[in-house]
């Protein structure tokens, strides 16, 4: 079997990038349209891969694909809302 290293996460983000356009097309199909590739990126890369180590590309495609849609949105939520509060306290 071999093995295929990235060098960067720019480079995985991109290999991973057919398997993300597959949950973004799903999610708008079920009324996430305002979500991008990167909210889902960012969601698995906190959430599900952060303390992950030797993962396959494989895994990693299933995770995105299988991932929970609300528990997307609820992370894209809880980003925009931290963010406003640090707009609102920065005046």
């Amino acid at each position: 079997m071999m093995e295929i290293e990235f060098n960067s996460l720019e480079e995985l983000y991109n290999r991973l990038r057919p398997a993300l356009n597959v949950k973004l097309s799903e999610l708008k199909a079920n009324g996430y349209g305002y979500l991008k590739l990167e909210d889902i990126w960012n969601y698995l890369k906190e959430n599900k891969w952060k303390s992950s180590h030797d993962l396959m590309l494989s895994d990693m495609v299933s995770d995105i694909l299988n991932s929970d849609n609300a528990l997307i949105d609820d992370y894209f939520k809880e980003k925009i809302n931290e963010k406003n509060r640090k707009l609102y306290l920065d005046d």
